[in-house]
């Protein structure tokens, strides 16, 4: 009997460690919060678009910078009037120059 209840205090400290361990890794989760969201849809979707504008503001600055840096960089090379590169940037405005005859807008 007494080595029972020597077993079962050691399964019912082994529960309550897993519990406790289980009841911080749902606090970590944010679980409630998580409810708490579901529960309000117009918030989840008021966030969701204040994170849509936040991305698509980010990309379209990004991409401004990085546009903004490949042209830089081909002027730059264009004043260098190296031979290769020089008659590869006329190449490609020939042939922008060309399709905007066939199909002007």
């Amino acid at each position: 009997m007494a080595h029972e209840a020597k077993d079962l205090r050691g399964t019912l400290g082994y529960l309550s460690k897993k519990i406790d361990r289980l009841a911080i890794d749902m606090e970590k989760a944010q679980l409630k919060e998580y409810v708490n969201l579901m529960h309000r849809p117009w918030q989840l979707i008021w966030r969701n678009f204040i994170s849509g504008i936040s991305r698509g503001v980010g990309i379209a600055l990004g991409f401004t910078f990085f546009a903004a840096t490949i042209v830089y960089l081909l002027q730059f090379l264009g004043a260098l009037n190296l031979p290769i590169v020089g008659d590869y940037i006329a190449d490609i405005v020939r042939i922008v120059q060309r399709q905007l005859e066939i199909n002007p807008y």
